[in-house]
């Protein structure tokens, strides 16, 4: 398949719609170049050039037209709906009037930042079948604008660079390594990064046995300047540098065969000030370092921050976050960099709060460890050893040498994911989207890498036999989320709100003294940045996980968020909504603003006619549970609930029950992204998936035709007992 999908690509055009390049604002974009951007701060930029706001990524805006008093007069102002209503990540990039933003499917949209007016559209045509390579929903993070274009990566591993003012392609690289003799499934869905007329980019897939590297490209031409990997090869074809030489001693067995991991999906800061490139580099390949490296060792420079000369992409220094990492703990989230009082004297440090549950102060300098406490509940280390840099794990971490039974926290979810956190440098606090888990690792003393599938090298228990809603209250009993201020100077928290779900949105603050963000249950809100207050909220009709963004038009303050609900939490984690899917959409408020969305339609909750039960015995579809878990279940969810983007393979019309073989194994609806597995499913596999699949439906068919009394109790009882199982957990 990805033979195919590595020619197909070449051959099929990328598409612009061009609605109106005649915006004055479109040729403003020649003037985003590293004059304008390195002085962002000072000049307090009332537009959102790069990602982070600024290079130190702290994500704060001097604007506060908006502020405390007022901030009950928000409204909507404009929305736009994108193609699809999966889930949305980007952080729109706002340049003098006009917004340039990612939606699904790594499809680019120049739009009107007063008006919402689509100024041009750009589809790079990703093959439908990639999304089978992308772990985590088909998102892209956003776009870079450098004088004059528009610079994107793209989900099947392309990185574009379009025209600012027509929306017309001026270059594009296969920046991922396409083999047609291996399968490397490589995906983008980070954002790139530009500075000194240079745009790096890097690439996910570490669960699906690849390599991971950053690129370095010229922005005019798209040449490429240098390339860095960010753990070792196969010796026996020589290293690339110095660096991976002295990174391959701390392997051991054949890990190349496994591809590594390492990949730096998400973060990478260019720090102006030392002139360095910062990468947050992911977790192994398979997470069970057992399997990986089989006599031990660090394995640099596995969830790590990897300092880099921007200019030759050479290495300069790194720290190791999580040493012999083996909970898919990544080192990818956001690196946001300050300056700090610490004994006395300013350091130049990296703030990080990474998926392991430790907030990192880093001197950015050198990468010595200066400071590491806990930001939620951990038990896989009781500290860091400020000696040696490294955490002092506990008994339970190693979960190779227990008895599978322990549930370690963080989970592989994180206690902070690829959500941005923020700053306020008025009242000294990082505001982080935080979340509480736990997870049952176990060894899979039985594993075998699958190219192109999910290898974790872990045993994942699956679903016990017990009603679905009594799962999801169990669920929402041991996993929190919340938004987190934290104070870095005295590493504790001040204060923090709990939300409903443990998967939510990005977060900006702004000088107006108030702290934004969306949650995963629909709601877009503001806070008081002092005390947590809420002090204002929109339902925004589907999930809010993308990070916020303020700007300034004609003297009007906006804040704008792209709503959607998605990502891997959302598409696996069967929660059921309630009303039908909404649109995914950039939503854009300003005070006084009196827009209304649409209404939503009730969701359609009758079952088609099912086809009878198939006749199989109670270990052959506990079979099937496991093959469905373990190969469909990342999509269409947990328990064969689906969340609504994705197909309920509950209610699967009885037609796809007739072609159910055809389409698992020969990919017969690949054309929308259903790919065929008869590379690692036979006949008898898919029967049992489709047993498992028919068992669900009649199961929650027949739970919607009871009685409303009897089903409020049973929904009563299971609240009890989920609380119950919370508390024991």
């Amino acid at each position: 398949m990805l033979r195919f999908l590595t020619i197909a690509f070449m051959l099929v055009g990328a598409a612009a719609a061009v609605a109106d390049t005649s915006h004055p604002g479109l040729s403003k974009a020649a003037g985003v170049d590293s004059e304008r951007v390195n002085a962002i701060e000072e000049n307090n930029e009332a537009n959102w050039l790069v990602h982070g706001y600024s290079n130190r990524e702290q994500r704060f805006s001097p604007l506060e037209q908006i502020n405390g008093g007022n901030v009950q007069q928000l409204g909507l102002d404009w929305y736009f709906e994108t193609d699809y209503n999966r889930g949305l990540e980007a952080t729109p990039i706002v340049v003098d009037g006009v917004m340039y933003v990612t939606g699904n499917w790594s499809i680019v949209y120049a739009l009107d930042a007063a008006t919402g007016e689509l100024l041009w559209r750009y589809d790079p045509e990703v093959p439908k079948p990639w999304g089978k390579m992308a772990c985590c929903d088909v998102v892209n993070r956003g776009v870079a604008v450098w004088k004059g274009k528009v610079f994107a990566g793209t989900l099947d591993g392309r990185l574009v660079a379009i025209d600012a003012k027509t929306g017309g392609l001026a270059w594009e690289v296969v920046t991922v390594d396409h083999h047609l003799d291996k399968n490397y499934p490589y995906t983008i869905t980070g954002a790139p990064r530009v500075f000194k007329d240079k745009v790096v980019i890097g690439n996910g897939g570490a669960e699906y046995g690849v390599r991971g590297y950053v690129t370095a490209y010229d922005t005019e031409t798209g040449e490429q300047q240098w390339r860095f990997y960010t753990v070792p090869g196969n010796p026996a074809d020589g290293f690339e540098n110095e660096a991976m030489a002295k990174a391959a001693e701390t392997w051991t067995g054949e890990w190349w065969k496994h591809g590594g991991g390492g990949t730096v999906w998400d973060s990478i800061v260019y720090d102006q000030e030392l002139d360095q490139l910062l990468l947050g580099v992911g977790n192994g390949a398979p997470w069970n370092h057992r399997i990986r490296s089989p006599k031990g060792g660090d394995n640099l420079y596995l969830s790590s921050i990897v300092a880099l000369d921007p200019d030759t992409g050479e290495y300069l220094w790194h720290y190791q976050e999580v040493p012999k990492e083996n909970w898919d703990y990544t080192a990818s989230q956001h690196i946001m960099l300050a300056d700090m009082d610490i004994n006395g004297e300013i350091r130049k440090v990296i703030w990080h709060a990474p998926k392991n549950g430790f907030f990192f102060i880093i001197d950015r300098t050198d990468g010595t460890l200066l400071s590491a406490e806990p930001f939620v509940e951990v038990n896989w280390a009781t500290h860091y050893d400020m000696q040696t840099g490294r955490p002092v794990e506990t008994g339970i971490a190693r979960y190779q040498d227990g008895d599978g039974k322990d549930l370690i926290k963080p989970s592989s979810i994180g206690a902070h994911n690829w959500q941005p956190m923020a700053y306020n440098p008025d009242t000294g606090l990082v505001y982080i989207p935080a979340m509480e888990s736990s997870f049952q690792y176990q060894d899979n003393e039985n594993y075998q890498h699958e190219p192109g599938q999910w290898n974790t090298g872990v045993y994942a228990p699956k679903p016990e036999a017990m009603p679905h809603e009594l799962l999801q209250s169990v669920l929402r009993k041991v996993t929190r989320g919340y938004l987190l201020a934290w104070d870095p100077k005295t590493q504790s928290a001040k204060w923090r709100v709990q939300h409903s779900q443990v998967w939510n949105g990005g977060v900006l603050a702004t000088a107006g003294g108030l702290v934004f963000q969306g949650s995963g249950d629909g709601e877009f809100r503001a806070f008081d940045a002092k005390s947590g207050e809420m002090l204002w909220q929109f339902i925004a009709q589907t999930g809010v996980i993308a990070p916020p963004v303020t700007y300034r038009v004609d003297g009007e303050q906006y804040i704008a968020v792209l709503s959607g609900r998605g990502g891997a939490f959302s598409l696996a984690g069967g929660i059921e909504q309630q009303l039908a899917p909404a649109k995914s959409r950039v939503l854009v408020f300003r005070l006084g603003g009196r827009e209304q969305l649409p209404p939503l339609a009730k969701k359609v909750k009758d079952f088609p006619e099912l086809p009878p039960l198939a006749q199989v015995t109670e270990a052959q579809l506990q079979k099937g549970l496991e093959l469905y878990h373990d190969y469909c279940a990342g999509c269409h969810g947990f328990n064969v609930v689906s969340n609504g983007a994705i197909p309920d393979l509950r209610k699967m019309h009885p037609v796809f029950h007739q072609q159910f073989k055809s389409i698992v194994l020969q990919g017969n609806l690949k054309g929308v992204g259903m790919v065929g597995f008869s590379d690692v499913l036979n006949e008898q596999d898919a029967e049992l998936i489709q047993a498992y699949i028919l068992s669900r439906a009649h199961e929650d068919k027949a739970a919607e035709a009871e009685a409303g009394w009897w089903r409020s109790i049973k929904l009563w009882f299971y609240g009890v007992l989920a609380s119950l199982i919370g508390w024991l957990v």
